[in-house]
């Protein structure tokens, strides 16, 4: 279990502790545990681009509550989530509960489902919606809780598992990159601003040369 406390308020503020970084190849064990994780012992990773999950808490050996950390600006929202999971074994079977989330309305609850790829089957899948649930849950404040189960059935992978189709910072400055090796005359691409974290673009385009013209 991890050491860190959570927020888990319902679109409202929480008096606990807020999650704050992500985990870091973190290997959930039994409770009483001692010595190396063993295979299928789960490890939780969030330190990548786009990566968000806080907390991981081990409720049984095929179940996990999930904390996801906070917006930057608002700790009160609670949405995103994008993580990988390794050090499984073939066929291992697990339930995965999101129990923080801070949205009463969700598109989950209208038969959208996560998204799941490995590094031997590198493209995006949405979990089957048979496999996943969203409801108000009485054990976690009456937050609303999103439950999937997944079944992992090559031990060597890594297993991603997101929100919905993430779109990184640095794949849309390879794609500005692209369009300006390409010197396109309704294309111009200028520096807005700075930030503590990274550099904001404003991207203009236009369609007809008179426009270019204004530029």
């Amino acid at each position: 279990m991890a050491d860190k406390k959570c927020d888990s308020g319902s679109e409202s503020d929480s008096t606990e502790e807020p999650v704050v970084g992500n985990v870091n190849k973190f290997a959930v064990v039994p409770p009483g545990y001692n010595g190396r994780p063993k295979k299928g012992h789960m490890i939780f990773d969030a330190c990548f681009e786009c990566g968000n999950l806080g907390r991981v808490d081990y409720i049984t050996e095929y179940e996990y509550d999930l904390f996801i950390r906070p917006d930057t600006c608002n700790p009160r929202f609670r949405v995103w989530f994008n993580f990988t999971v390794e050090n499984v074994k073939a066929d291992q079977r697990a339930i995965f509960n999101i129990v923080n989330f801070s949205k009463t309305k969700s598109l989950y609850r209208e038969g959208m489902s996560p998204l799941v790829k490995s590094t031997s089957r590198p493209k995006w899948v949405r979990i089957p919606a048979k496999h996943v649930y969203y409801y108000r849950c009485p054990d976690h404040r009456k937050n609303y809780v999103m439950s999937f189960s997944f079944c992992f059935d090559k031990e060597d992978d890594i297993y991603q598992f997101a929100y919905c189709y993430p779109y990184s910072y640095i794949r849309l400055q390879n794609y500005l990159d692209n369009l300006e090796k390409k010197n396109m005359d309704f294309f111009s691409r200028e520096l807005l601003c700075l930030t503590v974290v990274c550099i904001i673009l404003i991207v203009r385009v236009c369609m007809d040369k008179e426009c270019t013209k204004a530029m």
